[in-house]
């Protein structure tokens, strides 16, 4: 009989203790299901977001360069950089409209484009990231790279289509002894806004009084004919396929698809080919502005190449987003000093010393609600 009670007596008590763990599990999960989210959440207050990324875009003259550049930053900080090289009027553009982090553009922006940039965003920095040259390519049968000479006037008349024929009077006359042919010159330039064509104009502009006041110096301009290519990829894909043609592209794009270019008369009256070496000269002896809003083509330097000129980086003053902010400004401060060293493999020229200590003021500038985003 008191085996039987001890028995009933313990299933008792098991029965009580599992109502009580139900009762307490219920209890819990109806206290947990009644607290509010405790996930982050991104406040723009507080600057608070994803600074794993960010995006980019503008010019095609840098890309070869941004791409060695963003991979390698990747692998070394994990911040992956998105860019895509759409022209540097698309980079101003986009930058103006808030739809990226960061603009990139080869051409100083217009006082236009200055004011607009400034209505959303307020003050706008152009960043130097990088030099290089433009080549003057082409694809004449028989005639291989630097044979071909070229003055700047005779350029010009070239792409105002006063020189309408290889074996013009005025280009035999540079390049005596060489074979030009007696058919039209197919011209190629940019059909997109382009910073490749600010530099290109802004020479033009300097050794043609014609080309000046006809056409003009921006990103994009009213081409007085022929064949338009989007991009420099674009430009240096048509050369490649159209006989008797001549176009304007970064020089990295002339030597990756190894397109003959011209031996271009500087204003010294050397002829120099574009390469590294020419385009680091181009910038020596220049007093460079604090802002950096400077075109150093037609460069009186003996040893200078005609044609290059500066890459920025377009960026705010005041970023809206702290942790962003902060993640381009560390960026832009890798850029001026370990991209460096990325520049002259892929023909681009590094900063001068100068150069940089104008960039790094520019980015140290950079702040968030007043506060600076990065300190030396």
């Amino acid at each position: 009989m008191k085996t039987g009670l001890n028995k009933w007596f313990l299933s008792l008590v098991t029965l009580l203790i599992l109502a009580a763990v139900i009762t307490g599990c219920a209890s819990t999960a109806s206290t947990t299901a009644a607290k509010p989210a405790t996930t982050a959440v991104t406040t723009t207050a507080t600057g608070a977001s994803d600074a794993t990324s960010l995006n980019g875009a503008g010019a095609t003259f840098p890309q070869p360069l941004y791409t060695k550049w963003f991979d390698a930053y990747f692998q070394q900080k994990n911040v992956k950089i998105n860019y895509q090289g759409v022209g540097s009027g698309a980079g101003i553009q986009q930058i103006t409209a808030g739809t990226v982090d960061f603009g990139a553009s080869d051409g100083i922006m217009t006082a236009d484009q200055i004011t607009a940039a400034e209505a959303k965003g307020g003050p706008i920095l152009h960043i130097p990231m990088t030099s290089g040259a433009e080549a003057v390519i082409y694809n004449i049968s028989g005639i291989t790279s630097g044979q071909l000479k070229l003055s700047g006037d005779v350029l010009a008349n070239i792409y105002l289509k006063t020189i309408t024929k290889w074996n013009d009077p005025a280009i035999t006359a540079l390049n005596p002894g060489l074979n030009l042919p007696d058919v039209p010159i197919a011209v190629v330039h940019r059909s997109d806004g382009s910073g490749t064509t600010y530099i290109f104009t802004n020479y033009l502009s300097k050794v043609s009084d014609d080309w000046k006041t006809k056409v003009g110096n921006a990103n994009s301009v009213n081409w007085p004919g022929d064949i338009g290519g989007q991009g420099n990829a674009g430009v240096a894909g048509q050369v490649q396929q159209l006989p008797n043609s001549i176009g304007y592209v970064e020089l990295a794009y002339a030597l990756q698809n190894q397109l003959p270019f011209a031996s271009l008369k500087n204003a010294a009256g050397n002829y120099q080919l574009p390469t590294l070496i020419g385009a680091t000269q181009a910038s020596v002896g220049v007093t460079l502005p604090s802002d950096m809003k400077i075109m150093i083509t037609n460069s009186t330097n003996p040893d200078a190449y005609p044609i290059c000129g500066y890459s920025w980086i377009l960026a705010f003053v005041n970023q809206p987003d702290q942790a962003k902010g902060q993640a381009l400004a560390k960026m832009l401060w890798w850029g001026v000093h370990d991209g460096q060293q990325y520049a002259a493999a892929l023909n681009y020229a590094a900063l001068s010393s100068s150069a940089v200590t104008n960039a790094e003021n520019e980015i140290l500038s950079m702040k968030y609600q007043g506060k600076p985003l990065i300190t030396r």
